[in-house]
């Protein structure tokens, strides 16, 4: 019995030892490409004129969609933000599904909307539409907006694309403010593709929390007073920066934010549109569109542009950061599960062998194996045989990579765009940066570890998003 344990025991701690190995090997290796490709971005753009783009007559129309529901206090803000977008041609799409609150009277009311007929394609089936309206006011001529029976997000996006004639659109959540040329910096890699078709492109997503917004834009940046929020900026700062940078190097990107996507509107619709089917609708459609143009053998790429062109509101409670993230984990569970095929498939070249594999080892498996690899320690420590050199120079090595991961996502981030300007907030972020493995990293693990319990239970909520809004309370 003794030899068994002995053996169990260096099984267990050298694979515990193995898998942060290669886990840390591949975020530094990812670091380091990310560094190189954002260098090579900004080199390559501050040439570029986009006044150039934004005269000529042959950019493509786009779409920008959003599904709305109960966003009354931020909804007038947020159209105005995308009616004042500097692109030609363009349209916005909100889609009302079915709010409960005030919304859908705000828009009417301070849009001046009327309900008229609107021949639509409804190639993508959707819960019924109730209403279409379009503004008597000429300077709301982009505005069009669908009133319909409550189906949830991805119905809604679909409703938009029924709607839709463009050949690109924009998907973004209602809440968000965009700055005034993301259109024509998010079309631009659709417009230089050239042996490989582009289907999809993201963009770098930051947190407006205690911002200043005015008429729709956001004039100044400041680091969230709350510490929740402000944890945040440091996880999208290395999602964004040090993670899906590297990843769209590679072609292997699987995700492009529900928040701020665009994508050709041609494909999307011959895969039949966004899943319901998961609360990752995001992920699963970036991961559907990707076997899709592997099964009919078109070259193909999904980008990512690394220029701060969306803000959004993130959680300040941990009760609703809760109900967000095992929300992302049932959807991304769902996802893997769905295209299993993919995992470690040579027939999808790299996505199937290496990013749709890292996603289901180190995106799903991680929580499991931090959560499982202490419970184990407690055991070893309630035996009265624990191994504490080990344990003190794994967490040791954890935290301070954890530490210096930070630290360099913030001083990258101010070496390219500098959307902090004031010390202070950078002094909050570095600080924040120590502390933040210490509350907030064992606060996500939970939240995924419940996220798959609720999976596997069959929870389907999306689960209640308050927000405290910027339509006001944050205006100057």
């Amino acid at each position: 019995m003794y030899q068994f344990f002995h053996i169990f025991r260096n099984f267990f701690e050298s694979g515990i030892f193995i898998y942060t190995s290669v886990l840390f090997s591949s975020y530094f290796l990812l670091s380091l490409i990310s560094a190189f490709e954002m260098r090579k971005y900004i080199l390559k753009n501050s040439f570029v004129d986009y006044s150039e783009i934004l005269a000529s007559p042959y950019v493509p129309a786009i779409s920008v969609i959003a599904a709305a529901y109960n966003e009354g206090r931020t909804i007038v803000e947020n159209i105005r933000s995308l009616l004042a977008l500097h692109y030609n041609s363009y349209d916005v799409i909100i889609v009302n599904d079915a709010s409960t609150d005030d919304s859908m009277q705000k828009i009417i009311e301070e849009f001046d909307l009327i309900k008229i007929d609107f021949f639509y394609n409804s190639v993508l089936i959707t819960k019924p539409i109730k209403g279409i309206y379009r503004s008597r006011n000429e300077s709301f001529s982009k505005l069009i907006v669908v009133d319909k029976e409550n189906g949830g997000k991805a119905d809604s996006i679909n409703a938009g694309l029924n709607v839709s004639t463009n050949k690109y659109y924009l998907a973004i959540d209602v809440d968000c403010v965009l700055e005034s040329d993301s259109l024509v910096k998010m079309v631009k890699p659709f417009l230089e593709a050239t042996d490989k078709k582009v289907i999809a492109t993201g963009g770098t997503i930051r947190i407006i929390n205690s911002c200043t917004v005015v008429n729709g834009k956001v004039v100044e940046v400041t680091v969230p007073k709350n510490l929740i929020s402000r944890a945040q900026v440091l996880e999208y700062t290395r999602s964004f920066l040090m993670g899906r940078m590297a990843w769209s190097r590679l072609n292997g990107l699987l995700i492009i934010s529900g928040a701020f996507g665009m994508f050709d509107r041609e494909i999307v619709i011959n895969i039949g549109g966004y899943s319901s089917v998961t609360l990752g609708e995001d992920l699963e459609l970036i991961v559907r569109m990707r076997r899709y143009m592997h099964d009919i053998k078109e070259k193909y790429r999904v980008i990512y542009i690394p220029d701060p062109l969306c803000w959004t509101e993130v959680p300040a409670k941990v009760k609703i950061l809760s109900r967000q993230r095992n929300r992302w984990t049932r959807g991304t569970v769902a996802t893997l599960l769905i295209h299993r095929k993919m995992f470690f498939n040579p027939r999808y070249g790299f996505i199937g062998m290496i990013s749709f594999s890292f996603w289901v080892i180190f995106e799903w498996f991680a929580p499991f194996v931090e959560f499982f690899g202490i419970l184990y320690f407690l055991l070893i420590i309630a035996l009265g045989n624990p191994n504490w050199v080990l344990f003190s120079l794994m967490i040791g090595f954890a935290y301070c990579f954890g530490v210096t991961f930070s630290v360099g996502a913030i001083l990258y981030e101010q070496l390219s765009y500098q959307k902090y300007k004031k010390p202070i907030d950078l002094f909050r972020l570095i600080v924040m940066a120590f502390f933040e493995p210490l509350f907030f990293h064992p606060m996500l693990v939970w939240f995924a570890l419940k996220g798959n319990y609720l999976f596997l239970v069959g929870e389907r909520r999306w689960g209640k998003m308050d927000r405290k809004g910027f339509g006001s309370a944050s205006n100057a």
